[in-house]
């Protein structure tokens, strides 16, 4: 079987000898790629911006029960509101707020992940990362009892770390040109055999069960937006780290060969790159629970738009996954109301059919 990925040139099978860097190299090496059709980052951010707001907007006047506008606005100035408005209100705050970091934390995370392992498919969900950091969420709760965010989130990063290691290790056993396909493959034998242990554990302790089943699908309701303080540190530091890699990243699409015939340390780049992608992907399981795909879709869709330098497109993405989460949950309060469908779900059902069109264009054979 051989598997040719559309999303990254192929890797050259070793750097230039005697002559140096050549131009064209040492520019994609420092991400100076090609301006033409860019998007500049001014108007990445302010589109970006404005995207947010807008579904902030929707997020907090749409919802399973119908308020007035005005109501809602005296609320949020604290004006004159009965007391089922002011909570209706604060709930769409903390669930607004929240997808908000969650969105932004999986973006980027994605963007990390695909540009580190040159795979279209690489995301959190689709690599067993997310469902890794559930399984040790769940240990947590069943033989620590474990209630708190601040607790989820050492499980959760612990969980997330495992899975990724275990799924690069599988990877690796197979020849260079397969490996997108076999980290998928090994990416879902993780998520099937955490998910088996989960429902074995839920099954058989009740107290497990009520804590876990609505976070285990994936939403960002019933929480309360303070509890973003409690992973702040994480965030902040996989952020970081993250936004620092851009231009490993660009030098990276070129091959590891040529980026340390051009002088990069690759080895070191890449651990630090990818300490800020699990740090995120822990936080935002933590916070939220294992929300899917949003980490395959925002990158691709961004990348569209911007063109292909990864500082462009982790910037872009920062915005675009916010818009995607808040925007799925404000569809999933409103598609089954009174009742709600969880963003995790939402987002599942946008992403799959993506998901299966994607490797319909990576040209399997």
């Amino acid at each position: 079987m051989t598997v040719r990925a559309t999303t990254a040139p192929a890797m050259p099978a070793r750097a230039d000898r005697g002559t140096g860097p050549q131009p064209a190299a040492s520019a994609h090496l420092t991400g100076e790629v090609s301006r033409g059709g860019r998007v500049p980052a001014p108007v990445i951010v302010g589109v970006g911006l404005l995207g947010v707001a807008l579904i902030a907007v929707v997020s907090l006047l749409l919802g399973t029960q119908s308020v007035a506008p005005g109501a809602i606005l005296r609320a949020l100035s604290g004006g004159e509101a009965s007391t089922e408005v002011r909570g209706i209100v604060d709930s769409r705050i903390d669930r607004t707020v929240i997808g908000l970091v969650v969105g932004a934390a999986i973006g980027v995370c994605g963007v990390v992940l695909q540009g580190l392992t040159r795979n279209p498919l690489a995301e959190p969900g689709i690599l067993g990362i997310n469902a890794g950091a559930a399984l040790a969420v769940v240990l947590g709760i069943k033989f620590f009892a474990i209630s708190t965010v601040g607790g989820y989130v050492w499980f959760a990063l612990a969980g997330a770390v495992v899975a990724a290691v275990v799924v690069q290790l599988l990877a690796l056993l197979a020849p260079v040109r397969a490996q997108p396909v076999t980290m998928a493959l090994a990416g879902a034998a993780i998520m099937a055999t955490s998910t088996s242990v989960v429902g074995a554990i839920v099954v058989s302790d009740q107290g497990a069960l009520d804590v876990f089943r609505f976070w285990q699908v994936g939403s960002v309701a019933g929480r309360n937006w303070s509890i973003v303080t409690e992973v702040a540190p994480f965030l902040i530091l996989g952020f970081i780290l993250c936004f620092a890699s851009g231009r490993t990243l660009n030098a990276i699409a070129l091959g590891d060969d040529l980026a340390r015939g051009l002088g990069q340390r690759v080895v070191l780049h890449r651990l630090l790159a990818a300490t800020g992608a699990i740090l995120l992907a822990g936080s935002a399981t933590a916070l939220a629970g294992p929300i899917a795909f949003v980490g395959l879709v925002v990158p691709h869709v961004v990348r569209a738009v911007v063109g292909p330098d990864h500082r462009r497109i982790l910037l872009g993405s920062l915005f675009a996954g916010p818009v995607l989460v808040i925007a799925a949950d404000t569809v999933g309060r409103l598609v089954a109301a009174p009742s709600e469908v969880q963003a995790g779900i939402v987002c599942a059902v946008v992403g799959a059919p993506f998901l299966v069109a994607l490797v319909r264009r990576m040209h399997v054979s």
